[in-house]
C-alpha cells in the first residue's frame, strides 16, 4: 500500500516508516522539520535500501495536503504530525488546539475527498487522564491534565464522529504510553531540539555529558519509590505496532493500547540505563512538573488478541539502544 507518513521524519515516525518499508509498503513523507531534521529521510533510505517520497510541508496547509494526494494514490494516513510536550501545552495552549486539531481535520478531510478510507491516529495514554492503572481501551475517559492529552482526546472523538458518517472509513486509535530507545542500527533515534522533554535523551545526554545532571521531577508520588512511574516501550515496538494496526484495519473504529504492560519509575529506569551500559548517571530531584500524573502503565491484551502484536524489546533493550545512537550521533 501507499502510506502517507505526517511527522515521518520525527522520533516515532521515522521509525515506523523504517517498519513498514520492511513490510513492503510505500512510503510517503509529510513533515515541516519542526522537531525533526531531512537527513533522517536519507537515513531511513540507508537502512532500508528502498524510497521514501519526502515533502516538507504544515499538514495545516489546506493546499499543501491536497497537493500530495493528487499527487499520488494514497491507501492510508498514519499521522503523527504534532506537538507533543505535556509540559509545554500547559504554556501555549493555543498553539497545541491549533496545530493537533487542525492538522486531524484537514487530513481527514482529505481523505473523504480522495476516496482513502484508512487512518491511524498517533493518540497517547494521556488521553485517560488520572485514571485507575492499567489503562483499559474499554474505560471512560477521564478530563486529560494538560492540554497535549485534550488535544488527542479531542481528535479521537472527531474521527469517531466522522467513521460514524462515513461507515466505510476505518479507523484505527493508537494509544500509546512512552516511547524510548532507538533503531538497533544507531543510525536513527529521538534527536529533540535543546533541552531535552522526554526522559530517555535527557538520560544520554547526561551519560554524554552534555548535560550536568539529571533532574527528576517529584519523588513524593505514591510509587514504589516517590517517582512517576511509566510504561517504557521500546520505540521499534511502536512502530511495529502502527504496522500491525494498518495492516489488520477492518471498517469502524478500533482504539488499542500499544504498551508493554508494566510500570517503571523514573529511578529504576536511571537504574537499568547505568546497568545497561556502565555509566553513572547523576540526579537530583526537583518539583513535579504541571500536568504529570503518578502512574501510566497500559493493559495490552487487546493489541496482543486482535492484532497479534506485544511489546518484545526489554528496559535494558531500550538503555542499550538509546545509548547506542547517542554515541552514533553527528
Amino acid at each position: 500500500m501507499n502510506i502517507l507518513v505526517t511527522g515521518g521524519a520525527g522520533y516515532i515516525g521515522s521509525h515506523t516508516c523504517v517498519a513498514l518499508l520492511e513490510a513492503g509498503h510505500t512510503v510517503i513523507v509529510a513533515d515541516n522539520l519542526c522537531n525533526s531534521r531531512v537527513e533522517v529521510v536519507d537515513k531511513i533510505k540507508q537502512l532500508t535500501k528502498k524510497e521514501v517520497i519526502f515533502y516538507q510541508i504544515d499538514v495545516t496547509d489546506i493546499a499543501a495536503v491536497s497537493t500530495i494526494f493528487s499527487n499520488h494514490s494514497i491507501d492510508g494516513v498514519i499521522h503523527f504530525a504534532g506537538l507533543k510536550a505535556v509540559g509545554e501545552s500547559v504554556e501555549k495552549p493555543l498553539a497545541y488546539y491549533y496545530n493537533n486539531l487542525v492538522s486531524t481535520m484537514i487530513l481527514a478531510e482529505a481523505c473523504q475527498n480522495y476516496g482513502v478510507r484508512r487512518f491511524v491516529l498517533s493518540s497517547s495514554a494521556t488521553v485517560y487522564g488520572d485514571n485507575t492503572v492499567p489503562f483499559v481501551e474499554t474505560m471512560n475517559l477521564l478530563p486529560t491534565t494538560n492540554p497535549y492529552g485534550e488535544t488527542k482526546a479531542m481528535s479521537e472523538r472527531i474521527l469517531n464522529d466522522i467513521a460514524k458518517a462515513n461507515p466505510a472509513f476505518s479507523v484505527s486509535l493508537l494509544r500509546y504510553f512512552n516511547p524510548v530507545g532507538a533503531h538497533e542500527s544507531g543510525l536513527i533515534g529521538e534527536v529533540p531540539n535543546g533541552i531535552p522533554n522526554n526522559l530517555m535523551p535527557y538520560v544520554t545526554q547526561v551519560a554524554k555529558r552534555k548535560l550536568e545532571k539529571l533532574r527528576i521531577f517529584g519523588n513524593e508520588y505514591p510509587t514504589v519509590d516517590g517517582t512517576g512511574v511509566r510504561d517504557y516501550i521500546h520505540v521499534m515496538d511502536l512502530a511495529e505496532g502502527h504496522v500491525a494496526a494498518l495492516d489488520n484495519l477492518t471498517e469502524g473504529v478500533h482504539i488499542y493500547n500499544l504498551g508493554s504492560g508494566n510500570g517503571t519509575s523514573v529511578i529504576e529506569l536511571v537504574k537499568a540505563f547505568e546497568e545497561a551500559n556502565g555509566i553513572e548517571i547523576p540526579y537530583e530531584i526537583v518539583e513535579r512538573r504541571p500536568g504529570d500524573i503518578a502512574s501510566c502503565y497500559a493493559d495490552a491484551s487487546k493489541a496482543d488478541r486482535e492484532l497479534g502484536w506485544s511489546a518484545k524489546r526489554d528496559v535494558i533493550s531500550m538503555c542499550r539502544d538509546s545509548w547506542r545512537f547517542e554515541n552514533n550521533k553527528e
